[in-house]
């Protein structure tokens, strides 16, 4: 062993260093398409059993031309549903959305009392990136918003690296609280 270190030259040496060095370059290239994959936090049939007990019956309810208006108002972009599923009982009502983040849909859940959000829970997360949106520490300060025009009334704070995440989340939860509205008429 010590003989072949000392044939070893300083060229192969940095050889060796600069092949190691681009596998882990190659390594973190392809790092994010595995980071990209979807992270289940929790199933949709499971969270409609954990608030309600059971599964209740699925209701739809159905956007007239003047409801699509505000809704493209609200996500900044067109709404692109006609018909919008949510679960009820008790006076709760669980509105599950989807919306972009960066680049692909973030499944998120959000349970309405009295028109004011009590719970926001990600369900499905498929970004490389802005995971963070998914965990309690971020999710708890929805609860209590109502819709304040567009927007909710509640001050969301963003997180380093989520933008895109964070905005997609307070869209869809000032669209959840649009719909609810609709329902409740």
């Amino acid at each position: 062993m010590k003989y072949r270190l000392q044939q070893l030259s300083k060229q192969s040496i940095r050889e060796y260093l600069l092949r190691v060095v681009l596998l882990l370059g190659i390594a973190l290239l392809c790092m994010p398409a595995t980071l990209s994959a979807a992270t289940t936090y929790e199933k949709p049939s499971d969270y409609l059993k954990r608030h309600f007990g059971a599964i209740p019956k699925t209701k739809a309810v159905s956007l007239q031309s003047k409801d699509l208006k505000r809704l493209n108002a609200i996500m900044g972009h067109s709404f692109g549903q006609k018909q919008v599923r949510y679960w009820e009982s008790g006076g709760k009502r669980v509105w599950i959305l989807n919306e972009i983040g960066k680049t692909e849909p973030i499944t998120t859940a959000y349970l309405v009392e009295s028109g004011k959000i009590t719970e926001v829970k990600v369900l499905v997360y498929r970004e490389s990136h802005g995971w963070e949106v998914s965990r309690p520490f971020f999710t708890k300060q929805f609860k209590g918003a109502t819709l304040k025009g567009n927007e909710l009334s509640t001050d969301i704070d963003g997180i380093v690296g989520a933008t895109l995440s964070v905005r997609a989340l307070k869209k869809m939860g000032a669209a959840a609280l649009y719909l609810n509205s609709l329902v409740s008429k």
